[in-house]
């Protein structure tokens, strides 16, 4: 199986590419780094021709089956418009990636095609053992089982649909574009960093607004690190302003689900069904 590892974004040391690298051989794989994956230009890296070159040549490869993104930061969607998928759709393979990567997935969700969430190149030092065996499970198309804590605010149910989601900026930010995704009917997941408590609550009331949390089965809500509050106290922290906006609505909620900008960031396929059981004694997740 071979694995391609490019960089759609932001730069990334090159040491943190060569480490996964060396993991991925480790467990059998054919690795091969595209040609500006380890470059930089400004705070990309590499311009925004090279790096639409890196992908599409990934994308039109038959010989590769896992496109893996090293990292997100910012850059896919200044290039996500030039992409041509049609080498893709005849040899389709699994692309790999998170937080930027979102605008990747929305766009291989609305084509009909699954991709998955998981952790990065960026965080493979860093990223517990659970988080690398569920990215390695899924390569090699097995099921993985997470059981997730109870949480105070947590709505119990049972349900089995398909995922979708990713970056709460980023799904925000493709609202009313053409890489919008449809979630009725779909467990949503969501997740982000660095973000001020006013700001979430402010991109849920626009996910609101544009009744995308009307219709959902289930909300899965992953880290939401290093979230700041306000010189002014918000007065509710950020868990509870999500559960706030999803407040009418009868279906089940997961939080501190194990995804995100955190070291545990477990693998999601977009677009494939997944069950999700949330009860008072905590959450089971397969797919």
């Amino acid at each position: 199986m071979k694995i391609k590892i490019v960089s759609p974004a932001k730069h990334i040391d090159a040491k943190r590419i060569d480490f996964a690298e060396g993991f991925l051989r480790s467990k059998g794989f054919t690795v091969e780094v595209s040609a500006h994956a380890k470059g930089q230009h400004n705070y990309f890296s590499g311009t925004d021709e090279e790096r639409l070159h890196d992908l599409q040549d990934a994308l039109d490869d038959e010989t590769v089956d896992v496109i893996l993104c090293s990292r997100g930061g910012y850059g896919t969607v200044r290039i996500i418009d030039q992409l041509d998928f049609r080498q893709f759709l005849r040899y389709p393979k699994k692309v790999l990636g998170y937080s930027d990567i979102t605008v990747l997935h929305n766009r291989l969700n609305r084509m009909g095609y699954e991709s998955v969430h998981c952790t990065a190149p960026l965080n493979f030092e860093e990223n517990t053992d659970e988080a690398l065996d569920s990215l390695l499970k899924v390569i090699t198309n097995q099921t993985n089982s997470y059981h997730v804590p109870a949480h105070s605010l947590n709505r119990s149910g049972m349900i089995e649909e398909k995922i979708v989601g990713g970056n709460l900026s980023i799904l925000c930010s493709l609202l009313g574009t053409d890489d919008e995704l449809n979630t009725k009917g779909k467990i949503l997941f969501i997740e982000d960093i660095g973000e001020a408590i006013y700001s979430v609550d402010r991109m849920m009331h626009q996910l609101k607004k544009a009744k995308v949390l009307k219709g959902l089965a289930g909300l899965l809500v992953g880290g939401m690190t290093n979230v700041k509050d306000s010189e002014i106290p918000f007065g509710k922290t950020v868990d509870e302003v999500i559960r706030e906006a999803v407040e009418e609505y009868d279906y089940p909620v997961c939080f501190n689900f194990p995804a995100g900008h955190i070291n545990d960031n477990r693998a999601i396929i977009f677009g494939k069904e997944a069950s999700l059981a949330v009860s008072d004694a905590g959450s089971i997740f397969k797919q």
